[in-house]
């Protein structure tokens, strides 16, 4: 940043500030910047690019923008509906793109999630060793790229992963399970394109970036068993039809392992990752005058229950400064206001009751918002508002937690911003934080209170941002 041009955290309001980092975050990720680091060697024979993922478009878009024009491009990318960037807001253009880009459902996967990966797959075939596969991936690849094993139909594959989606799963345990009930992921996609040379370009939204967890690993090597997903599926009473669990219990369905048949792939390249995303905001924090301290990039947990982690760092943040002074905050807390505590990972909301009938019969809801009577939220709003439970009406002590992909859940919010004045604007309206807390229905609740952050589609998708500024 321009030193002339800095603007003092003291010039900006509490809520704009967090956005401006939020922001800078998601910066950080987009395609369109880091997708221009990467080495590219064109190769003797054909260029075919494949991809799934909510960042999938925007990635085409971007690669295709960098390619040389007088080398040829082709291929297929599936991303969420309502995720191809409009005209204009990339610097590619999408009218001209060389590469196909089709929409389908997440986080339940539809009809035409199925014809996508089955057109993906056949591209795949009677490639040579001249070749080379661009393979983009993002967050969302799971659901977007589905192709069930042999007896398992549509229907069967998303009752198991609404199931798991709703279970408090973590994204390896459920990702462990799509991967050995696919017959496209777990590294199924790369063997396919043997022996074409294989490039993987993946935006990490997992924590750890493990290469094999991003989307379920299509073209990476897959270490887990049938053994691990039968304990996933008691654990989490997950049903599967009869012929599935006979498949895993005889290791039938087992996926492909470490070894001589990978050896056309190339090690996967992270060019966007949460950590990249989290340095980006706590340098634009430092440039406003804020010290600013990253906590984690790969938390995991309850949202609830992070967020009273959270919320006791900046209480004790805050009131070491109160108490003490200044000169003697070290001796006390890790931090030092003014400051901003930055976090990231995937965070989990487990709800109970179980799923309604309506709702297992009617599983395309949730791609429209209507998951059932328990409430309507995700990860970010829940953090948000135990957070705010958690800190009461604390005078120095602002929050903003958000999905850098800018869809929390199944709603059209990114996530929501707690202030000091968030319970009492709450009481006001009537609204009994508790409640909202039980029934996990935080978009209501910041709905009301007007405190949602509405951003749209941004994408990327380098998962949870959380950031809680200290004055």
């Amino acid at each position: 940043m321009n030193k002339g041009l800095q603007i003092s955290h003291l010039e900006l309001g509490a809520e704009q500030l967090l956005r401006q980092l939020f922001d800078a975050a998601v910066q950080a990720a987009l395609p369109d910047k880091v997708l221009r680091q990467v080495a590219f060697k064109p190769p003797v024979g054909r260029t075919l690019v494949l991809g799934a993922g909510k960042a999938a478009a925007s990635m085409a878009l971007a690669l295709d923008g960098i390619w040389p024009a007088d080398k040829a491009l082709s291929g297929l990318v599936v991303t969420r509906y309502d995720h191809i960037p409009p005209e204009g807001r990339t610097q590619a253009s999408i009218s001209s793109c060389r590469i196909e880009m089709i929409e389908a459902a997440h986080p339940v996967p539809d009809l035409a999630g199925v014809q996508a990966s089955q057109r993906i797959l056949q591209l795949a075939q009677g490639l040579s060793a001249n070749d080379l596969v661009i393979f983009l991936v993002s967050g969302g690849g799971s659901s977007l790229l589905t192709l069930p094993v042999e007896g398992l139909e549509l229907e069967d594959k998303k009752s198991i992963n609404l199931a798991l989606l709703r279970s408090g799963a973590n994204i390896q345990e459920m990702n462990c399970v799509r991967k050995h009930l696919s017959r496209i992921k777990g590294g199924r996609l790369a063997l396919a394109c043997a022996p074409a040379r294989v490039l993987t370009l993946a935006i990490s939204d997992v924590p750890g970036d493990d290469p094999s967890v991003i989307a379920s690993g299509p073209t990476v090597a897959d270490e887990s068993t049938c053994a691990q997903v039968l304990e996933i599926l008691d654990k989490y009473s997950v049903k599967v039809p009869p012929l599935i669990r006979l498949g895993l219990e005889t290791g039938e369905l087992e996926t492909p392992k470490p070894g001589d048949a990978f050896a056309h792939c190339e090690p996967v390249q992270l060019i966007a990752t949460p950590k990249q995303s989290l340095k980006a905001a706590a340098k634009a924090a430092q440039a406003m005058g804020l010290r600013a301290y990253i906590l984690s990039d790969d938390l995991e947990g309850e949202s609830s229950q992070v967020a009273k982690v959270h919320a006791a760092l900046a209480r004790e943040c805050a009131k070491t400064l109160h108490e003490t002074g200044l000169e003697e905050v070290q001796d006390f807390c890790a931090f030092t206001p003014p400051c901003v505590l930055l976090s990231g990972g995937e965070t989990t909301v487990t709800i109970q009751p179980a799923i309604s009938q309506e709702t297992s019969d009617n599983l395309n809801f949730i791609n429209k918002g209507q998951i059932n009577r328990v409430g309507r939220g995700g990860r970010a709003g829940e953090f948000c508002l135990s957070l705010a439970h958690e800190l009461g009406a604390h005078s120095r002590i602002w929050a903003l937690a958000a999905d850098t992909d800018g869809i929390d859940g199944v709603e059209n919010n990114a996530g929501a911003c707690v202030k000091p004045d968030t319970l009492q604007r709450a009481k006001e309206l009537g609204l009994h934080t508790p409640d909202y807390l039980a029934r996990h229905d935080s978009f209501t609740y910041f709905e009301a209170l007007g405190d949602l952050v509405l951003t749209g589609p941004t994408y990327t998708n380098v998962n949870d941002f959380r950031a809680i500024l200290v004055r």
